[in-house]
């Protein structure tokens, strides 16, 4: 995921765009995600937490069920990148 670094004041607000100051401006660097890469991330993490809420493994299946729910997790980080 690309971060942006902007300049961002405590005070006001204000990112990197003039804006009126209300005198108490004090800027610090921050970082920023744009929100489409943020969805993409949160949108694979919610696949993989969404099936190992709802599943369950069969009578004596429990080592292959975390297994194949382990390795839908990698794929999911693999994409995250």
């Amino acid at each position: 995921m690309e971060r942006i670094k902007v300049w961002q004041c405590i005070g006001c607000g204000r990112i990197d765009d003039p804006q009126p100051c209300v005198g108490i401006c004090e800027d610090r660097k921050v970082e920023y995600v744009l929100a489409a890469e943020h969805d993409r991330v949160v949108a694979l993490l919610q696949e993989v937490v969404r099936a190992i809420a709802s599943t369950a493994p069969r009578e004596n299946e429990a080592a292959r069920h975390w297994a194949a729910l382990r390795e839908r997790a990698k794929r999911a980080l693999r994409e995250i990148g």
